[in-house]
């Protein structure tokens, strides 16, 4: 028999996506409940209600989800944000809270997949904070958690670890002025006798060596991590909040070390 959502679980999702201050308009509902082929049963409703029984009469009637799941899908594609991008996100982290005891979670992306099923409020809510909490116990650089912010929110270790790795490429362009990315950047910005930011003063061989590694750091950072998750689905390339935490706190490493950079006149 196909999964089906329970009323409460309808009730949830059609709470987020009609919220009133950050959930669809009207016109919106509308023309998503067309696009999804489903009946608009009573437009004249509030948004949650006209959400709920657009829901429910399409799954009761059907016995199966296909055109609800098809729904969310549509109303969180990306594009549809572009000249509000600021919708989005809060958007998504209410209806996270809602899929998530369902077993489902909308992605940074827009896509949406399977994620472990919470089975009380206390738990959803749990995963949307303790990931941020741990991170600012451990000090990590602010730099860091403005980067994957958004993603934090929904408690996305993959899409987090993506995005704070986008944080480190950002900043050596910001001190630098160069325009490259991944391991060219990396070797334009500290590799060579005389880098464009070093980390230290280059005198000794230890020194130059501490350079070089760190140099070497970063682009296996980059190789290992940013490379890996924006070419690989989330579900063949698994990230653990105990991976995450770790990569989050190197990340932040980097950070102070470039934060602490220093240009070397050039002769």
């Amino acid at each position: 028999m196909p999964k089906l959502f329970t009323q409460a679980q309808l009730e949830a999702i059609a709470d987020a996506l009609g919220d009133t201050s950050d959930g669809l308009t009207g016109s919106e509902i509308g023309h998503l409940l067309a696009t999804s082929r489903m009946a608009d049963i009573d437009p004249s409703l509030t948004k949650r209600k006209r959400l709920y029984n657009a829901f429910a009469s399409e799954q009761n009637q059907r016995q199966d989800r296909t055109h609800i799941l098809a729904f969310i899908r549509h109303a969180m594609k990306p594009e549809r944000f572009a000249r509000a991008p600021e919708r989005f996100e809060p958007m998504r982290a209410h209806l996270n809270r809602a899929l998530a005891f369902a077993g489902l979670a909308i992605r940074a992306s827009g896509t949406l997949e399977a994620a472990e099923a919470a089975s009380t409020l206390s738990e959803a809510q749990r995963r949307a904070q303790e990931l941020r909490a741990d991170l600012n116990t451990r000090g990590v650089h602010p730099d860091v958690v403005r980067f994957c912010r958004d993603e934090l929110l929904a408690d996305d270790y993959f899409h987090a670890v993506m995005e704070a790795v986008k944080s480190v490429a950002d900043k050596l362009r910001a001190r630098t002025g160069l325009t490259d990315d991944g391991a060219t950047l990396v070797d334009r910005a500290l590799a060579g006798e005389l880098p464009m930011l070093a980390i230290n003063p280059l005198v000794t061989e230890s020194e130059k060596s501490e350079q070089k590694g760190f140099a070497n750091l970063l682009k296996g950072t980059f190789g290992m991590f940013r490379n890996t998750t924006a070419h690989a689905a989330r579900i063949h390339w698994p990230m653990t909040k105990d991976d995450a935490e770790d990569l989050l706190s190197l990340v932040s490493l980097i950070h102070r070390r470039l934060d602490a950079a220093h240009m070397p006149p050039r002769v």
